[in-house]
């Protein structure tokens, strides 16, 4: 009788333990762990082809010497502006990481103004490969950063739910995700002006 009632309780508490998404709350933050990566990656792609595309720039701009040293400034700034996953959970820092990435699009876009100044530089090879590889860089980091927003939501609200917000409160203590969020001044449409 008593391996009977002990196999039972083991059986209760298994099945119980199934259906309160302990498993199933870790996924997700795996989930967001590796979405975080991607944006990482796809950032670093980014600052690895800015110093190429400066010196392609150098060769024909010499003279736009303050536009040059900003971008550089600007990529310096914001690779050293690092994440670890605990810092997922911090708006500051997820904040501190959005400003430098801002500054460096803010950077680059007065960078390809000068491009414009030089059609010969625009008609370089060289020089249009790294533009089209920066812009689906762009592309790439735009949607890295979708996928880590959606896989944070995901994961916010699964420790947010019912079970899964006990199970969560007595045994894993997971925070919240912080998304990453538009920079204020892309809120702003362009001027153009001619």
């Amino acid at each position: 009788m008593k391996k009977k009632t002990m196999f039972l309780l083991i059986l209760s508490a298994a099945i119980a333990l199934s259906g309160c998404g302990y498993n199933t709350m870790q996924q997700q933050e795996e989930k967001v762990f590796k979405a975080w990566g991607d944006v990482e990656a796809t950032l670093q792609r980014r600052a690895d082809l800015i110093p190429n595309l400066v010196e392609t720039v150098k060769g024909y701009a010499s003279h736009e010497r303050g536009t040059l040293e900003a971008v550089i400034d600007a990529r310096s700034k914001a690779t050293s502006v690092k994440l670890s996953a605990d810092d997922l959970s911090d708006p500051a820092a997820i904040q501190r990481l959005q400003q430098s990435q801002g500054e460096l699009s803010t950077a680059l876009s007065r960078l390809l103004v000068v491009v414009e100044q030089y059609p010969d530089l625009k008609a370089n090879e060289n020089f249009k490969d790294l533009q089209n590889q920066l812009e689906g860089t762009e592309n790439r980091i735009n949607v890295a950063r979708q996928r880590y927003n959606e896989a944070a939501e995901e994961f916010n609200s699964s420790i947010r739910s019912f079970p899964n917000s006990l199970t969560n409160s007595l045994l894993l203590h997971l925070k919240r995700k912080e998304y990453i969020k538009a920079d204020e001044a892309a809120k702003a449409a362009p001027k153009v002006k001619f």
